[in-house]
């Protein structure tokens, strides 16, 4: 199977990737959408652009996709990059992190039809406390960079997640109700470093922009790739 992934350099969309290459699939291409509009509806925001970084070091060539952000708008923006997908690699489907939000998936598989393109969400529903652990176990480590929630203040901020990291978050969801894998916004997260990566990342300066008590991103500066 000849595919596109949607990759926001998140652990969700990563982890998928993963999962698609152990089931012998072919990724040829990232697709990243890069939304100036922080609160988009459909595509995660903070450090976007160092998901062609990632893509780098998976040896997969990577599309960025700068979009305005607006709700249904982007969607178009994501179509024509995924049409100019098909025509140039000859891509059979495209695989996503989607978790829970029907939002989401309805929209891609809608799109998918329209194209010709079956979508793929191999996390569809999964519990999200046991694939969180899944990827910690299979070597992923990743960062949060950006926090929208009670209980998530400006020292989540960078902060790996591992387990004990991944046992705070289910506290929390059992607390106030959070989504384990930020699956609400609660939280947006990047991957450092994976098994499918050739090297990993290293933040070397980053800034903590907080907008309230609960409300902030994670903004890398300066990184270098180590291999």
């Amino acid at each position: 199977m000849k595919v596109s992934s949607l990759s926001s350099g998140g652990k969700d969309s990563i982890y998928s990737i993963f999962i698609a290459q152990t089931m012998g699939w072919s990724i040829v291409e990232t697709i990243t959408m890069c939304p100036k509009n922080p609160e988009s509806w459909m595509f995660h925001y903070p450090n976007a652009e160092l998901a062609g970084v990632q893509s780098k070091l998976m040896n997969i060539p990577n599309r960025l996709v700068k979009t305005r952000g607006r709700k249904e708008e982007e969607l178009k923006d994501l179509k024509e990059a995924l049409r100019k997908s098909k025509k140039e690699y000859g891509i059979q489907g495209f695989t996503s992190g989607a978790l829970e939000s029907e939002y989401q998936k309805t929209r891609l598989e809608n799109m998918g039809e329209e194209l010709g393109l079956k979508s793929f969400t191999p996390l569809w529903r999964k519990d999200p406390y046991e694939t969180m652990r899944e990827q910690i176990h299979s070597g992923f480590k990743y960062i949060i960079t950006q926090v929208s929630s009670g209980g998530l203040n400006e020292s989540w901020l960078g902060k790996q997640i591992n387990m004990d990291t991944l046992k705070n978050l289910k506290r929390l969801n059992e607390e106030i109700g959070i989504h384990i894998a930020g699956e609400g916004g609660e939280y947006e997260a990047m991957v450092l470093e994976a098994p499918i990566f050739n090297g990993k990342i290293v933040i070397e300066e980053a800034e903590k922009k907080m907008e309230g008590e609960n409300r902030g991103i994670y903004v890398v500066k300066e990184f270098r790739v180590e291999r």
